[in-house]
């Protein structure tokens, strides 16, 4: 938690008591970059409405999208709990403010569902408050709702929500978060197979130690990304993103993983790996048309073995949250 949140915050009264926010879905660990990339998409995200109250405390009187499945009550959900860490972050644990959640994407795809909830409410508190302060303060209050959420207050999905574009995590301790470059036209395509991944016991099956030879292949692969993102070379974009480390072990949650991996690539992806923890897959691809006949091919697949699935197409999104009308 930054201590300096209090004294730095400059408030500009926003003039209204009920504001609506869009937060952004991520890709995380993009491949090669387990728990220290991320970028976001346009779509698909979560719609927190929130209004000020008469009352101290949160409440949560509404949630859609969600099938029953998240907690109405303030002390067990992400969103309530991660305001009310910025609250007291800055001394107003006098104010209140209602929450209605409305899930746009789906729970436990791997592509950041809890965290755009988080990065939504949030944002919606700080903007409601006139807090002037950069978007990044809010960085740590997210973690606290990813530690709720999946039992390890990691930042490569709230990154990219909450500031937008594609980020690095440079270190967790101290916190250190850098936006990098990338190229325009750099599309990715997103397929969500209806097959259950959940976080924690995706990250339960990766090892806890690794072979010196397969850790310096990862740090070059790393490198190599950063690298080509900086430079905008997507050729070296593509053969940077290849995970010797944690994809050869999750991919086993996946049906067909390295089938459609295969198709993607052979229909003009330049690369193809999981979203997160899964069970979501996505490819980079150099154009908007492409990234739709990638999920339209993998989507067909899924079909044929009896897998529902959603898709996604969409540049990366460097705005981040952002107030609807």
């Amino acid at each position: 938690m930054p201590e300096d949140i209090k004294k730095d915050t400059q408030f500009k009264p926003l003039g209204t008591d009920t504001i609506r926010v869009f937060a952004p879905a991520t890709v995380a660990n993009v491949v090669c970059g387990f728990d220290v990339l991320g970028f976001a998409v346009e779509a698909p995200g979560d719609e927190v409405i929130m209004r000020l109250t008469n009352k101290p405390g949160i409440t949560i009187s509404k949630i859609t999208g969600d099938d029953g499945r998240l907690p109405l009550n303030p002390a067990k959900n992400t969103v309530s709990v991660s305001v009310q860490h910025y609250l007291n972050s800055i001394g107003r644990s006098d104010i209140g403010f209602d929450i209605e959640l409305h899930k746009k994407m789906p729970i436990g795809s791997g592509l950041g569902s809890s965290s755009a909830s988080t990065v939504a409410g949030l944002f919606a508190a700080k903007t409601l408050l006139g807090d002037e302060s950069p978007a990044n303060k809010l960085l740590p209050f997210a973690m606290k709702g990813e530690e709720m959420a999946c039992g390890h207050g990691h930042a490569d999905n709230v990154a990219p929500a909450l500031m937008g574009g594609f980020v690095l995590i440079r270190s967790y301790e101290p916190l250190d978060v850098i936006r990098l470059p990338h190229p325009k036209e750099l599309y990715c395509a997103i397929v969500f197979p209806d097959v259950d991944v959940p976080t924690r016991e995706a990250r339960q099956i990766i090892r806890n130690s690794v072979l010196l030879k397969d850790a310096v292949t990862q740090w070059g692969n790393i490198a190599g990304l950063v690298s080509g993102l900086y430079t905008g070379d997507i050729d070296l974009i593509g053969r940077s993103m290849k995970d010797v480390l944690i994809e050869p072990v999750r991919a086993m949650l996946i049906p067909d993983f390295y089938l459609m991996r295969e198709m993607a690539m052979e229909a003009g992806a330049v690369s193809f790996g999981i979203s997160g923890s899964g069970p979501s897959v996505f490819a980079f691809t150099r154009d908007e048309q492409t990234a739709h006949a990638i999920t339209q091919k993998l989507q067909d697949h899924l079909t044929k073995i009896k897998i529902g699935s959603q898709a996604y197409v969409s540049p990366i999104n460097d705005a981040g949250p952002r107030v609807l009308d």
